[in-house]
């Protein structure tokens, strides 16, 4: 089973992500893995702390002559602006933060709490997914975030392809696939900055390349859809998650939800096998598995809960009604959650694709993928 789990503080001295069950013989590009690092720190509403860092990742463990062993790999993304043990304790715990809950559940300081919780801790699960997108580039297997809606109002998509697509992200100060609504973005971010206020938004990732039967129908916690609800619900202030139509499917008809089965057969070699559909309000997924349409999963995030004009609190010491602290923060990193849920919805996506087709080798699972393909075109 591929896994990972991180380890780290946002001030303390590094960020680590041990992944386990990675194949062996898969090319491992560190730059691949910076740039969606870099992406991360990026898009407008960010805050100084991104000034300080620039994160790059190390592949401490696992490689040798630059390609997996089969062993587990460690990431390490570095923090510059280490400083834990020079910060002080918070006397004011944050609403919308754990500083009250984690502090009360753990019987000690908020800087405890606050350094782990944290969305700095996503800079190594960004780490990990690119690990994992190295594995699916083998296998034509593409994962791309964006974002859709920012601070309400909401960003209509330009109409082109997936190449094209991702240039209009690149050229998107938001990340998003149109850039002719950046000016008006920018003006609200701005005027939400100045009023001390910040900004959540609604970001999309879409994976194309998907073959059937990733996932299973057969138990509860290893439908493909739940396992992706939950990896991208653990990011730090995602508060909703939708595949395909997702809540829209409630409001409608069957006739207007379920999507239509056709076949083409000059299609067979795609991952689809030739099995297309002329919508896709699924998402993808069908019953806890992939149906060989992409996968479309959007996430919902708050606004930023450390705000400059500061929501009422108290003291922890003396119960006393006070404003909150404050901790330097951004107005609005809804542009970093694209990169972040894009990257731990490829790391799921990988993980099934490891439990499907085995996972010992690249070489092992190439085999086998391309056996099953044959024997789902030949039923």
């Amino acid at each position: 089973m591929l896994r990972y789990s991180t380890a780290g503080e946002s001030h303390g001295k590094t960020l680590l992500a041990l992944v386990d069950g990675f194949p062996a013989g898969v090319e491992i590009e560190t730059d691949a893995i910076d740039a969606d690092l870099k992406l991360r720190q990026g898009g407008y509403g960010r805050g100084g702390r991104q000034r300080i860092e620039t994160d790059k990742v190390e592949v401490l463990t696992g490689i040798w002559k630059g390609v997996s062993l089969g062993s587990p790999i460690a990431l390490q993304v570095i923090n510059k602006d280490y400083k834990l043990e020079r910060l002080e304790d918070l006397p004011r715990p944050r609403p919308g933060h754990g500083d009250l809950t984690g502090a009360i559940k753990h019987l000690g300081p908020v800087r405890g709490i606050l350094e782990r919780a944290s969305a700095r801790e996503t800079a190594v699960r960004v780490a990990a997914g690119g690990l994992a997108k190295l594995l699916l580039k083998q296998f034509g297997i593409t994962a791309f975030g964006y974002v859709s809606e920012l601070g309400g109002v909401k960003i209509d998509p330009q109409d082109s392809d997936l190449g094209k697509l991702r240039n209009l992200r690149t050229d998107s100060i938001i990340y998003s696939l149109n850039p002719d609504q950046d000016a008006e973005i920018k003006q609200l971010i701005d005027a939400t900055g100045k009023s001390g206020d910040t900004l959540g938004g609604i970001v999309e990732v879409r994976v194309d390349g998907v073959p059937f039967g990733l996932g299973t129908h057969t138990q509860w916690d290893r439908k493909l859809d739940g396992r992706l609800a939950q990896a991208v619900m653990a990011v730090q202030a995602i508060k909703g998650v939708e595949i395909g139509l997702g809540f829209e499917a409630a409001r409608r008809p069957g006739s207007q939800v379920h999507d239509p089965i056709h076949f083409d057969p000059q299609h067979r070699d795609q991952p689809h096998l030739g099995f297309v559909r002329p919508t896709n309000n699924a998402g993808g997924l069908e019953a806890g598995m992939t149906n060989g349409q992409p996968i479309i999963i959007r996430a919902a995030k708050k606004p930023i809960s450390t705000l400059a004009k500061p929501l009422d609190s108290i003291n922890l010491d003396t119960k006393e009604k006070q404003g909150a602290s404050y901790e330097r923060s951004d107005v609005c990193a809804v542009s970093a959650a694209a990169i972040i849920v894009e990257n731990v919805v490829a790391f799921e996506i990988a993980t099934a694709l490891v439990d499907k087709f085995g996972g010992d080798s690249l070489q092992e699972m190439k085999a086998r993928y391309d056996l099953f393909q044959q024997m789902a075109r030949e039923r």
